[in-house]
């Protein structure tokens, strides 16, 4: 017999918030019960029908034996603040589930870790590991043998080719495409489009997208055939 899933406190109140609890309810088993946010931010007791309580009570009013909890907020500071929160509610005693979508393809030794949101339409091939509190959005490619460590946000349709490894609290924006075996180092920007051949250092920004064309004969374009072609 299955252990059943404890019910669900989702940490937000805004656009977030909305669309993780929509996903959870429509595509898990999982029971939502309560938002919360920080106390300074409470201004209404209720959000989209259900409880929003201050976080400095919700131990006591759904105490981490009961409940689980989903912390949905977004890439603010670079990551860091969903960080901040994934951290004070595992502090305060909570199990964080991750939510993969049942829309997208999937291998059986595909590691997850906890407070993820993987949307749908996802190719994740063999032997991928996702860090904690990952959030990746719809239609993207992860190639075998990648790493997405901790925290990081990867907007829809990336392309991250194999063996790659992606570190802490990175932000890969729409249609970036990053070369197999590279490595990008923590809180690094990949910009929308952009396209990544070489490492990034800590901190790192990558811009531009535009491709330098070499005619046949260029002695450029031979070497490049011959490495990639052995033509």
């Amino acid at each position: 017999m299955s252990k059943q899933l404890k019910p669900l406190i989702i940490f937000g109140s805004a656009e977030m918030a909305t669309l993780a609890r929509y996903y959870f309810e429509n595509d898990t088993a999982r029971k939502i019960v309560a938002h919360t946010v920080d106390d300074k931010f409470i201004d209404t007791p209720e959000f989209k029908g259900l409880p929003l309580v201050p976080f400095s009570k919700i131990t006591e009013e759904f105490p981490p034996s009961d409940f689980d909890m989903f912390v949905a907020l977004s890439y603010t500071k670079l990551n860091c603040l969903r960080q901040e929160k994934f951290i004070q509610a595992k502090d305060a005693g909570y199990t964080l589930p991750s939510y993969i979508c049942s829309k997208g393809v999937t291998w059986p030794d595909l590691n997850v870790g906890e407070n993820c949101f993987i949307l749908e339409n996802q190719t994740i091939q063999p032997t991928v590991t996702i860090g904690d509190n990952v959030i990746i959005w719809s239609g993207n490619h992860i190639g075998h043998g990648s790493n997405i460590k901790d925290h990081g946000y990867i907007a829809s349709h990336v392309v991250i080719s194999g063996n790659c490894s992606i570190g802490k609290r990175c932000f890969l924006g729409v249609n970036a495409t990053v070369k197999d075996f590279t490595t990008i180092a923590d809180d690094c920007f990949i910009a929308m489009d952009a396209s990544v051949t070489n490492h990034m250092p800590e901190g790192s920004i990558a811009i531009g997208n535009s491709a330098t064309i070499l005619e046949a004969e260029d002695r450029r374009a031979r070497v490049l055939k011959k490495r990639y072609f052995n033509i």
